[in-house]
C-alpha cells in the first residue's frame, strides 16, 4: 500500500507537488498544532533584508501558510491544480527552471506591489494562487474549467476566485488583485514584448537558475544508484578503435585484410 502511495505521488508534478504539501504541512503546523509560529513565517524587510543576519526565508516562507479552516485544504488544492498546468502543459514554460524562475519573478513582484501599494505584504499565497492561476488558464482559450458546481471558459477562473473572495473575504481582494496585475506585466514582459513588440525578453531565465535544479544524470539499480558515466570519444578518423584486444596496437591501423591466392 504504501509503495503504490509513493508511485502515485512521483507521477505527480514535481514543482507542483512540493510546493502544496510544503503550504500544506506548514498550515497545519502553524493553524491546528501550533507548532510553528506565526513570527517566523510573515515577511516584513525590516527584518527580511535589513537585519544583521538578514532572515532571507521570509522571502518563501509568506507564501506558505494558507487561511484557516477550509483554506487550509483548498490553498494547496488550488495550487496544485493550477502550478500543475503550468509545469506541464504551458508552452511558454518548456523546462523546469522556467517554471522555478516564473514562481521567483512572480513572488516578487507580489511582495513589491504589496508592501509599497498595500503598505503590508505579511502572508501573500491568495495572491500568488490568483496570480497562477491566471498563467495557468490563459492559454486555455476555447476550453472549459469546473468552479464548483458550474462550468465557465477557463480564462475566467481568475475572475471566479475574486468573485468567491469578494463573497467570502473581501478584505483578500486588493492583494489578490497585486498578483493579477503581477501575472499581467510577466506575461507582458515575457511573451508579448518580444512577440509582438518586436523586443527582448526581460525576464529569460537566468543560467545560474539552471544550474540551481540541474541534478547528475543516475544510473538505478537494484543494487544501488550509480553516475553515468561520461560519454567516451570516438575513434580517430582512421577508423581505428580505441578499444583494447587480443591483437597488438601496431595492427590495428593496418587497413583491411586480403586473401592469399
Amino acid at each position: 500500500m504504501s509503495s503504490d502511495a509513493m508511485d502515485a505521488w512521483r507521477q505527480l508534478q514535481p514543482m507542483a507537488r512540493t510546493f502544496a504539501a510544503a503550504i500544506f504541512v506548514t498550515s497545519i503546523g502553524a493553524h491546528v498544532f501550533g507548532v510553528i509560529p506565526y513570527a517566523w513565517l510573515y515577511f516584513d524587510p525590516s527584518v527580511a533584508i535589513f537585519k544583521i543576519p538578514p532572515q532571507i526565508w521570509r522571502f518563501v516562507s509568506n507564501f506558505l501558510l494558507s487561511g484557516p479552516q477550509l483554506s487550509i485544504v483548498f490553498d494547496p488544492y488550488f495550487v496544485y491544480q493550477y502550478l500543475s498546468q503550468v509545469e506541464a502543459g504551458n508552452p511558454k514554460f518548456q523546462r523546469k527552471e522556467d517554471v522555478l524562475w516564473y514562481l521567483i519573478t512572480v513572488g516578487g513582484t507580489i511582495l513589491f506591489l504589496a508592501h509599497n501599494v498595500l503598505g503590508s505584504a505579511s502572508y501573500c499565497l491568495p495572491a500568488l494562487i490568483l496570480a497562477i492561476c491566471y498563467t495557468a488558464t490563459q492559454d486555455q482559450r476555447g476550453m472549459k474549467a469546473g468552479f464548483f458546481f458550474f462550468t465557465v471558459p477557463a480564462q475566467l477562473m481568475p475572475y471566479c476566485l475574486l468573485f468567491m473572495s469578494l463573497l467570502m473575504s473581501p478584505g483578500l481582494l486588493p492583494l489578490q488583485l497585486c498578483g493579477l496585475v503581477a501575472a499581467h506585466l510577466h506575461d507582458f514582459l515575457y511573451r508579448l514584448w518580444p512577440e509582438f513588440g518586436g523586443g527582448r525578453n526581460w525576464l529569460e531565465t537566468p543560467a545560474f537558475v539552471s544550474r540551481l535544479i540541474t541534478t547528475p544524470r543516475l544510473l538505478q539499480r537494484d543494487y544501488g544508484t550509480g553516475f553515468r558515466p561520461q560519454t567516451q570519444t570516438s575513434g580517430s578518423s582512421t577508423g581505428a578503435s580505441t578499444g583494447s584486444g587480443p591483437l597488438p596496437d601496431s595492427w590495428k591501423t593496418r587497413g583491411a585484410g586480403h586473401r592469399l591466392g
